[in-house]
């Protein structure tokens, strides 16, 4: 006997409660801004011991992951799938489950998962993230691996859930042989101020253990890895005529931090600072407020004025409500420079511009909702389907 409720397997994620990263944020948001009581979540959770809890009304099950190097991944992917199918087994009033996979990292295990989904009722629904096997940081026959891994994903997929228009042209182009079904919906962000206070301790005695000012410094906030763009970042600070600080949140990564030292020797330059990692959610939001971003989507919501990197998906979020720069040498500098100069009335323009183009389009309420559509086939018409469908 059914229990009339749609089931979601979540799988892909580190879990939650979120503590930091896309993947856990959005898994955060999408079930603390659940709407629909039709709607249950389960959600993989990778942990040293095997346990079930409750966080935003989800059912969140960890998984034990041996530490096995860039395997553990994959292998975490696999067990969680595993373990979903088996409570699906164990669980006859669930129908019709949807298995949500959260980038394409089991694509060599997935035609056997996909029978065993199938076997339950189940649709698989992936989101490709962003092309995994062009990160440089990962040596050559991983690198292929990914490759292959992403193909087999899409192949085997019911649908395939970008949040990028960039990426769904991708998937739809690089394997139109498999005629992949997709839709398109965004990641998330806010418009809300944060709940720290400006005078909030935990706010100022960050600023000031990194020799910070409230509006005195640009920030970035990302991933240490080449790819994201540190050198040019650096290298374009470091030319600009700004006698502001640039406060870098990232992770840790000694190898790229003494190939850049070495490269730009920007440890002379008393204006980079290298601010660690933030965990806090609410922190980082009063961090973003009160600096100029170089970086992107919760800075828009957030921060006055940002300079974004031009590229498709930067562009596509961000409209005329940003400035872009290029890897032309000179590009970001020249921006920085021509920040400064910027009026309090044009810096306002462009905050209002950022804020309104992710409250009408962007909004974690607005995504969640999209979400719910799907999943309670609102909108599509079949398994898998909803090919033009945006949000």
């Amino acid at each position: 006997m059914t229990d009339g409720k749609k089931h979601i397997f979540v799988i892909g994620s580190k879990g939650i409660p979120a503590s930091y990263g896309g993947f856990e944020t959005f898994v955060e948001k999408l079930t603390a801004f659940k709407k629909s009581e039709e709607l249950v979540y389960h959600v993989a959770c990778m942990g040293g011991k095997e346990e079930r809890f409750t966080h935003n009304g989800a059912d969140c099950f960890r998984v034990k992951v041996p530490n096995i190097g860039p395997g553990k991944a994959v292998y975490y992917d696999i067990a969680a799938l595993n373990a979903s199918i088996r409570y699906v087994k164990e669980h006859p009033e669930i129908e019709h489950p949807i298995f949500y996979v959260l980038a394409c990292r089991v694509g060599p295990f997935i035609k056997n998962l996909k029978k065993e989904i199938r076997e339950v009722g189940g649709l698989l629904f992936i989101n490709p993230d962003g092309n995994e096997w062009k990160r440089s940081k990962w040596s050559w026959p991983i690198r292929r691996y990914w490759r292959l891994s992403e193909r087999l994903m899409v192949k085997h997929a019911d649908l395939l859930i970008c949040d990028s228009v960039s990426i769904r042209h991708y998937i739809k182009k690089e394997y139109r042989r498999y005629k992949p079904k997709t839709v398109f919906i965004s990641y998330g962000s806010e418009t809300r101020k944060s709940s720290l206070a400006d005078n909030d301790p935990a706010f100022t005695s960050w600023l000031e253990e990194r020799g910070l000012e409230a509006g005195e410094y640009y920030l970035i906030v990302g991933r240490f890895v080449p790819e994201n763009n540190f050198e040019v970042m650096l290298r374009e600070y470091m030319a600009s005529g700004s006698a502001k600080k640039l406060a870098i949140i990232t992770t840790e990564n000694k190898k790229l931090m003494k190939e850049l030292e070495e490269k730009l020797h920007f440890k002379a330059d008393p204006r980079i600072v290298f601010a660690g990692t933030v965990y806090d959610g609410e922190l980082l939001m009063k961090i973003r407020e009160k600096g100029t971003n170089p970086s992107l989507l919760e800075a828009l919501g957030s921060t006055q004025l940002n300079l974004l990197y031009d590229v498709g998906f930067n562009r596509e979020v961000g409209e005329e409500a940003a400035l872009y720069w290029t890897k032309t040498p000179g590009s970001l500098a020249s921006f920085v420079d021509y920040a400064e100069n910027l009026s309090a009335e044009e810096i306002a323009g462009y905050e209002k511009a950022a804020k309104a183009r992710i409250r009408d389009h962007y909004s974690w309420d607005f995504i969640v909702g999209r979400y719910e559509d799907l999943f309670l086939d609102r909108k599509r018409k079949g398994a898998g389907g909803g090919n033009e469908e945006k949000a």
